[in-house]
Formats: C-alpha cells, sequence, structure tokens
C-alpha cells in the first residue's frame, strides 16, 4: 500500500469548493488528465453508495480506470470513498476553511492491481508518484481556473 498527500489553497469560500469537488462528475470539464467520469449507481439521498468510474491519463503512457463508491460525505468539510480496479484504494477530501481561502487535501491510500505496475513498483514508485502529483496539480489549477480564483500549493 501507498499513501500519497496533495494540498493546495483556493481563495474561495469553503461552500464553493465543496461543488467543485462533490460533483466530480463535473470534473472532465476542467480537469486535465480526467478523460471521464461515468455513474453506474447512484446511492442514497445523501450520495452514500454512489459510484462512479474514472479514467485518468497523467504524464505517463499509462491510464488508470477505478470505480470509486462514497462512503463517507460530510458536507462542506469531508467526502471519502473507496476505489476498486485498476488500483484499490482509499480516498479522502478534507476542506478547511481558512478565512478568504479554503484549504484542500486529499488523502489516498491505494494498491497497485495492475501486474506490470506491481512488478516494477519497488523501482517506479518514484515516477508513480510523480504522475499522480502532476495529475493533482492539473486538478488544483484548473479547479481555480473553474472557479476564477487565486490557487497555492501547500506542504502536505
Amino acid at each position: 500500500m501507498y499513501h500519497l498527500v496533495s494540498a493546495w489553497s483556493v481563495r474561495a469560500p469553503i461552500e464553493v469548493v465543496w461543488e467543485a469537488v462533490y460533483h466530480s462528475e463535473r470534473w472532465p470539464e476542467w480537469w486535465r488528465g480526467l478523460e471521464s467520469v461515468v455513474e453506474l449507481e447512484r446511492g442514497d439521498d445523501e450520495g452514500i453508495g454512489n459510484r462512479r468510474r474514472y479514467s485518468w491519463r497523467g504524464r505517463l503512457p499509462y491510464r488508470l480506470v477505478f470505480d470509486m463508491t462514497a462512503t463517507r460525505i460530510e458536507p462542506p468539510r469531508r467526502l471519502e470513498g473507496r476505489a476498486r480496479g485498476d488500483v484499490d484504494g482509499l480516498g479522502c477530501w478534507r476542506l478547511r476553511g481558512e478565512g478568504a481561502w479554503t484549504v484542500v487535501r486529499y488523502d489516498w491510500h491505494v494498491w497497485l492491481n495492475k501486474p506490470w505496475m506491481r512488478r516494477l513498483s519497488p523501482w517506479a514508485w518514484p515516477l508513480f508518484r510523480w504522475n499522480h502529483d502532476v495529475v493533482m496539480r492539473w486538478g488544483a489549477e484548473g479547479m481555480a481556473a473553474h472557479l476564477g480564483a487565486r490557487m497555492a500549493h501547500r506542504p502536505a
């Protein structure tokens, strides 16, 4: 298992940032590297159990496809899900308001399921992490542009 952390700040109210994070069906409009989001199951009235298939491509020449099922939703502060597919894992979005800014943090605990990735991971993990960081930076920049807001990277 690997643990990846991404963090940034957006100069926008937490409720506005929450809407951008929560509505992942709209991410392909502004998140470079996200090829598609397809809803597979609706979930309950609060969204728990909602399952979506994500197809990602970063700088490296491979694609990751996985289904993410919402397991915990606490608007506007926390969104958690379980991934299954090319990677299995647990993802958690955490948002925190700091004055005019919203701090966004994403924790990703992930297992690699693609056989070639598992075989290469002892040596290639720094490249996989770099690719993940690139895609998350694209997300931060895309979110800021989508919201018409300033963005700042933060140490994780």
